[in-house]
């Protein structure tokens, strides 16, 4: 399913001479699926790219699309749940969500796409500038920006997440963007093939790292990259690594991995086996669990329990999820049973 906004945007590139509508939630309360700043595009087919909620409202914002389109016009749509007796988009949540809609137009230049695409492709993020309209403005004189992160011309510190900047000109809504995050696999074995599957799921880039001829096969990782070369070798890839996961069950392979990673700036980095193994390994790779600028799990992962390739795979990726976006690993609701 099309939903990070760099596969938003390579669905919509091929296709950018069509007719399309941006849609974007610009405000929440209480509950909702997708928070501010979430984005979805509308083809003139009818078609829809990316999500934003959990289906129940796709279909009639479709339709908003569509009328957006043949007026030129922007609109905005509320929808409301917080009257939980009515059931009219079922939305789950109990919340209120804005949307606005705006055409894409070869007068407001596409929204300024191309210039996230052009960033993204440079490994560049920025922040993302939709001035809020009121709906029925005209969709051809509005501007859109997307602004390189040191080049903002607002404090980047007030935007970890989307939000809204008042100027005298009006508010608009600033959108932290960002290319998808990349993953270094380092050892291509069998158990290697579901962390780099859902990570695959989750949007992120993958690469393989192993020298070995007998593993990290192109069929066992149709996803991924696969560098054959040393991390050592390959030192340009790794330093574009937002992540990685150490699992070559061999402990020179191993330290030699650990030693060429922890120069580099990456914010999560995971060693397979137990503290016992990962002692020996350190020691080999003469670093220590302080030695990295980001986090450093080992034994890799959070205790879900299971044993199976499957089950650790998802304990490793759901404790880098967290450490990427930020988030405490702790339970929704506060209480664990």
């Amino acid at each position: 399913m099309v939903q990070q906004i760099e596969d938003l945007l390579e669905h919509w590139l091929p296709l950018a001479d069509d007719a399309w509508v941006l849609a974007v939630i610009t405000h929440i309360q209480g509950s909702s699926y997708r928070k501010p700043g979430a984005m979805m595009l509308f083809h003139e087919f009818g078609q829809g790219a990316g999500i934003l909620s959990g289906g129940c409202l796709e279909a009639d914002l479709r339709r908003h699309a569509q009328q957006a389109m043949q007026s030129q016009q922007i609109a905005c749509v509320t929808y409301d749940a917080t009257d939980e007796s009515d059931a009219s988009y079922r939305l789950g949540c109990g919340g209120k969500v804005d949307i606005m809609l705006i055409p894409l137009l070869k007068e407001n230049h596409d929204l300024g796409l191309v210039d996230i695409v052009q960033a993204f492709r440079k490994g560049q993020s920025g922040y993302y500038q939709l001035p809020l309209a009121p709906a029925g403005s005209d969709a051809r004189s509005y501007a859109a920006q997307f602004y390189p992160a040191k080049s903002a011309p607002f404090p980047t510190a007030d935007f970890p997440k989307a939000g809204i900047l008042s100027q005298p000109e009006g508010e608009a809504l600033i959108i932290p963007l960002r290319p998808r995050f990349h993953l270094g696999i380092f050892g291509g074995g069998i158990d290697a093939k579901p962390v780099a599957a859902i990570a695959h799921s989750l949007g992120w880039q993958v690469s393989v790292f192993d020298t070995r001829t007998a593993y990290a096969r192109s069929a066992d990782f149709p996803h991924a990259h696969i560098v054959k070369q040393s991390a050592n070798e390959a030192s340009t890839l790794v330093a574009s690594l937002d992540c990685a996961v150490v699992m070559h069950h061999n402990l020179n392979l191993d330290a030699a991995a650990l030693k060429a990673i922890q120069p580099f700036d990456l914010k999560y980095v995971a060693l397979l086996g137990p503290a016992h193994r990962r002692d020996k390994v350190l020691e080999m790779a003469e670093l220590s669990t302080d030695s990295f600028n980001g986090f450093f799990s080992a034994p890799a992962g959070l205790a879900l329990g299971g044993e199976l390739p499957s089950a650790i795979a998802l304990s490793i990726l759901a404790q880098c999820h967290g450490v990427l976006h930020g988030a405490p690993c702790s339970i929704l609701d506060g209480i664990m049973p």
